[in-house]
């Protein structure tokens, strides 16, 4: 298994860990106790390349309670080559990013570190996600 806090580990380490499911062989990410896929409960912790492909991403000016010194900010999703998506942060600048939106997505990215924000009262503490670099 993989627990939220050692996920979080990996990520500072620079690692982006995930579930084999041993019944269909999907990965999921985030930790779960079910595969995403199959619904299977026999999962082994796995490490991904944290290459994949940016499907969506938004520019955050106006942030919410807890985040209001980070502005701007980019959140994003990014479809593993393993097959999960992964939330994390984009590292790109946020003008060049609003200006050429259209021209990010598809986009080849791979995972550059981890971001621990402090969070906020609804978050229950402090959080790491990965970033994601864009590659081409």
């Amino acid at each position: 298994m993989l627990t939220l806090s050692e996920y979080e580990e990996g990520l500072r380490s620079g690692k982006l860990l995930g579930l084999r499911c041993a019944s269909c062989g999907g990965v999921t990410c985030h930790p779960m106790p079910v595969c995403q896929w199959c619904g299977g409960r026999s999962l082994e912790r796995t490490k991904l390349s944290g290459a994949g492909e940016l499907t969506t991403f938004t520019v955050i000016r106006v942030p919410s309670e807890g985040f209001e010194g980070e502005v701007p900010y980019i959140p994003c999703l990014v479809k593993t080559e393993e097959g999960p998506c992964v939330v994390g942060r984009l590292d790109y600048d946020a003008e060049r990013a609003t200006q050429a939106a259209q021209e990010l997505l598809g986009k080849r990215v791979r995972m550059s570190g981890a971001y621990t924000y402090k969070g906020d009262k609804f978050s229950g503490g402090a959080h790491s996600c990965p970033v994601f670099e864009v590659t081409e």
